[in-house]
């Protein structure tokens, strides 16, 4: 049951961060847009794996890691133009 809740949880984040997006009220290259991301993301990796959906979890998995690809490349520092 825990597991499910995760995962209504998950879905309500990542559904949540693409309408923020949509409506302009959130920029896709936001801390809190990668962040809702990734947590969304964990949350169905998590009940999928548990419901053993592995095409469902794989995509999850690879959704995390372009987050956290796209979170570490916006925040790394900027190379000193002359």
């Amino acid at each position: 049951m825990i597991l499910d809740i995760i995962g209504w949880l998950g879905s309500a984040l990542v559904v949540a961060a693409y309408a923020l997006n949509i409506a302009k009220r959130m920029a896709s290259d936001s801390l809190a847009y990668y962040l809702l991301n990734i947590t969304g993301s964990a949350c169905l990796t998590a009940n999928t794996l548990y419901h053993h959906a592995l095409p469902s979890a794989i995509v999850n998995i690879i959704w995390v890691a372009i987050a956290l690809f796209a979170l570490t490349r916006d925040r790394r520092p900027k190379p000193i133009e002359r």
